[in-house]
């Protein structure tokens, strides 16, 4: 192939097609179109400097810009009459091909140049992933430089460029759309395969996958070598038409199966370029250590049962999964090997995998059009000659190389560190329903359940956890008190008010609340009829003993509510859901120093409590863990719990008031630390958190399924704090490696003035409610003063008077207080609503801007090559022939 052959076949197509106004106004429809995608109203509910949002939507965007570029690239030369000249030329059919093609591509590439718009856009509204991005865009560049061999095809079939236009919408659909005809087939999960958006789904995620990328070049030359074949058809002769075709099909599906078959073993080597700023793709230094110091006398076997045919939803857990243990297999060599098994309902891989306790897991998903359930095996088993640990689900949240590797070590390793579970009325071990918490920590630990009545040995298990200890009574609490005097490790977990023991009454177990009678209902009645008084809390449920050790004060009835909210799609959320994250105002929310909290990006606690430390203990060290922002404040009990009792379980309950005034306070409260001390005196090791509902059940299920848009990092803190209190650092960084949390720093900067101006409205509106009952029971004492004063009454009189007026008084008052709180109210609701329509007015503005700055660049060099055009001609004609 000559060079300079292709380079002016290039020239010629590239020029003439910014020869006039159209190219460009395709240019600047694709980039406003990008724009309008990228910056949608899901953009601004992630809250996520990224282009997930034009990235879902871009395949689509290709059926219009690809048939538009490529329309005319072989039927106008048929129109015209000018393709004959064309093949007359010096020049091989392949040349004159690889130039049009390159000239395609290179208009492409403009027009995909003139979005980079989107990434100053970026950039203002926060701090993108760049490699990210990289790939990103480089997939919408080969993406697209495959599907304009597609559009080729198509205009080479037609001599007008309207069909042309058409016929490449058609094609290019062909790889978009294959993996929904899947479904027809019953083979959805090959055709998902080789459908454009699956093969483009690594590279919207970070990564430069050697599949996909062969997947595209494959596509790109399999479609000019159709190019190539309808353009040498002229050399056919009449006679060799049926023949020559014949024979041109059996090689193109000889190419086709020889390309897929490149495909997949590509596919199956999982190799790929990981470009996310955290190497999220890529095995860590901790897996690679674990794995070079596994027993040579302790190999390690993972037997994975996996469904062939997964949901949508679960493709690239599945496919991660996979691609992570033929690494472990490459790395381990002999000592660690795995095995397959493909499980379809009732075959032999489903009764082994049910025998090691690996249950398919039924997932919603969408199939056709439908909503449907699906039973889905994703499950494994990993073993040694001494030990067995089963993973039932790998869950989309689930951080697969972490759990991999804490497996392959624990297996491998004789003994485990115990983890002591101290037995309050939390009942975290109470029997099958015990909570998920200790079903995470078996994985790694052995548990013991460790008895308060007695005096707790330390030395019968590594780290005691304690949830709820104001629960104890004074005995319990004393024999607790005296082990954490000792210094052993202890992770304390207490709360003012505990969601997770709720009920249609409300909320039980809070420490203000007293422990209800034995055998609660109506069971266990003493002698003649009565009931067993309960037994009562240590000091009252304030654990006034414990703090007093911990050089702590904490108050058992009070709330911490943060109005920083970092997720909009969590809106109506209380305040009192406080998310402790990096992204807020406070750089110093996670502790940085701590082993626990180094990695963590946040976290949300609901209705915690908050500690102090005191200061008269020199020797213990107070290190804050977990931290509010700058838009909290606190609630005491009675500003937003209304107390009441509940006749058939014989215990008193809390509900929450619906509307408690809040008043920020500027402080940063502490929700979590960690208290040490190591002197002959005094000897501590306690992590103490304020929260029992950050270890509730429901975030353990989100940390496996993964089903929320947002991941929280509350199992990680609890199970860092595990690891650092047993002294077992191996998966702490490996627990935290995941991306950084990216936010929309200044939407959420403009927003937070906005919450703020509602905060101070809202506290004039609750004092002049306030303000105006005062003074109606102003008037009230002056009328009733008035009447004591009056010595013209009799005291019976007076009696009667004051009565009449104490009653109508207080229904007046009544109706006011009803009145004044329906109208306090309403101006809340007006100012939420003001304060919703300015950050939506925010959200709108940047939108606006995102979406039309991207077009100034192309209209202005569109113009400006216009006007040279026009220029030039004027510079032609002889000033004779101008019009004037």
């Amino acid at each position: 192939m000559r060079r300079h052959v292709i380079l002016s076949v290039f020239k010629r197509n590239f020029l003439s097609y910014f020869s006039g106004v159209l190219g460009y106004l395709f240019i600047v429809v694709f980039v406003v179109a990008g724009a309008a995608l990228a910056f949608n109203a899901r953009f601004f509910t992630a809250n996520e400097p990224n282009l997930d949002q034009l990235s879902q939507w871009f395949p689509l965007l290709l059926l219009f810009i690809i048939p538009a570029i490529t329309m005319s690239t072989w039927a106008d030369e048929k129109k015209l009459g000018t393709d004959e000249l064309l093949f007359t030329l010096p020049a091989t059919d392949l040349e004159i091909l690889l130039g049009k093609y390159l000239a395609v591509l290179a208009v492409y590439t403009v027009a995909l140049a003139f979005s980079v718009t989107h990434l100053f856009v970026l950039k203002f509204l926060g701090d993108p992933d760049w490699g990210l991005i990289v790939t990103t865009y480089f997939g919408y560049w080969i993406a697209g430089g495959a599907l304009l061999s597609a559009g080729m095809l198509a205009s080479v079939l037609t001599s007008s460029a309207t069909v042309a236009f058409v016929l490449g919408v058609v094609i290019c659909a062909l790889p978009v759309f294959i993996g929904y005809l899947g479904g027809f087939f019953g083979a959805r999960e090959f055709f998902d395969g080789l459908s454009l958006r699956e093969q483009f789904r690594d590279f919207g995620m970070g990564m430069i996958p050697l599949t996909g990328v062969l997947y595209f070049g494959c596509f790109t030359a399999f479609m000019l070598y159709l190019n190539l074949v309808c353009i040498s058809r002229r050399h056919w002769g009449a006679t060799q038409r049926t023949n020559m075709g014949l024979q041109f099909s059996v090689r193109s599906v000889s190419l086709v199966v020889i390309l897929i078959s490149a495909c997949g073993l590509a596919g199956y080597a999982a190799l790929g370029v990981d470009m996310t700023s955290e190497r999220l793709f890529s095995l860590s230094r901790a897996t690679s250590d674990i794995v070079d110091g596994l027993r040579k006398d302790h190999p390690v076997t993972i037997k994975v049962f996996a469904s062939p045919d997964v949901p949508r939803e679960y493709v690239e857990t599945r496919k991660q999964l996979i691609g992570l243990l033929r690494r472990y297999d490459q790395l381990g060599g002999s000592l660690i090997e795995v095995d397959y098994y493909d499980v379809t309902p009732f075959s032999e891989e489903a009764e082994q995998a049910t025998h090691f306790g690996i249950e398919p897991v039924t997932v919603m998903t969408e199939r056709d059009g439908r909503r449907t359930d699906e039973d889905v095996f994703l499950g494994a088993v990993i073993t040694s000659p001494s030990d067995e640990v089963i993973v039932p689900f790998f869950g989309k949240g689930l951080p697969i190389e972490y759990e991999l590797t804490r497996s392959v070590q624990t297996v491998s390793n004789v003994e485990r560190h115990t983890v002591g579970i101290l037995r309050t009325d939390a009942q975290i071990l109470s029997g099958s329903s015990e909570w998920q918490i200790v079903t995470e920590l078996r994985k790694q630990y052995d548990i013991e359940e460790v008895s308060p009545s007695s005096a707790i040995d330390g030395g019968e298990f590594d780290v005691l956890i304690a949830v709820l200890p104001s629960s104890l009574t004074q005995m319990e609490m004393t024999n607790l008190v005296d082990h954490v005097r000792s210094g052993e490790p202890v992770l304390i977990f207490d709360d003012p008010l505990p969601l997770m023991f709720s009920s249609q009454f409300g909320v039980t177990n809070a420490p203000r609340l007293p422990k209800p009678s034995p055998g609660g209902g109506f069971g266990m009645m003493g002698m003649g009829g009565g009931r067993q008084p309960p037994e009562q809390k240590a000091d009252g449920g304030k654990a006034t003993s414990l703090m007093n050790v911990l050089d702590l004060h904490w108050d058992n009835g009070r709330a911490v509510f943060d109005f920083f909210n970092p997720h909009p799609e969590f809106g109506m959320l209380r305040p009192e859901y406080v998310f402790v994250t990096r992204a807020s105002r406070n750089p110093n929310a996670f502790s940085t120093s701590s082993r626990i909290t180094g990695g963590l990006q946040e976290i949300v606690a609901i209705y915690s409590g908050s500690i102090q430390h005191r200061g008269g203990e020199k020797d213990i060290k107070f290190e804050p863990l977990l931290l509010t922002g700058g838009e909290s404040g606190l609630l005491e009990w009675e500003e937003y719990i209304n107390e009441s009792f509940n006749p058939f379980a014989m215990q008193s309950t809390a509900q929450l008031k619906r509307a408690p005034f809040r008043e920020i306070d500027n402080e940063a409260h502490v929700l979590g630390a960690h208290i040490t001390a190591d002197t002959n005196a005094t000897k501590l090791n306690v992590v103490y958190v304020s929260d029992i509902d950050m270890i509730a059940d429901l975030f353990f299920q989100e940390w496996n399924r993964g089903d929320l848009p947002v991941r929280f990092d509350n199992v990680t803190f609890v199970l860092n704090a595990v690891d650092i209190l047993a002294g077992d650092q191996s998966f702490v960084d490996l627990r935290t490696r995941r991306a950084k949390h990216r936010t929309l720093k200044r939407v959420e900067k403009q927003a937070a003035a906005f919450i703020e101006e509602r905060n101070d409205e809202e506290k004039k509106a609750d004092d002049e409610a306030d303000d105006a009952l005062k003074r109606a029971q102003e008037s009230f004492d002056k009328r009733r003063e008035a009447i004591e004063n009056d010595d013209t009454l009799d005291e019976q009189a007076k009696r009667i008077l004051l009565e009449q007026i104490a009653a109508a008084e207080k229904r007046r008052l009544e109706v006011a207080e009803a009145n004044l709180e329906r109208e306090k109210n309403d101006k809340i609701a007006q100012v939420k609503a003001r304060t919703e329509r300015e950050i939506r007015s925010i959200e709108n503005g940047i939108r606006f801007w995102a979406v039309f700055l991207p077009a100034i660049p192309a209209i202005c060099v569109g113009l400006l090559v216009l006007g040279l055009k026009l220029n030039a001609e004027q510079r032609n004609i002889t000033p004779g022939r101008r019009r004037h």
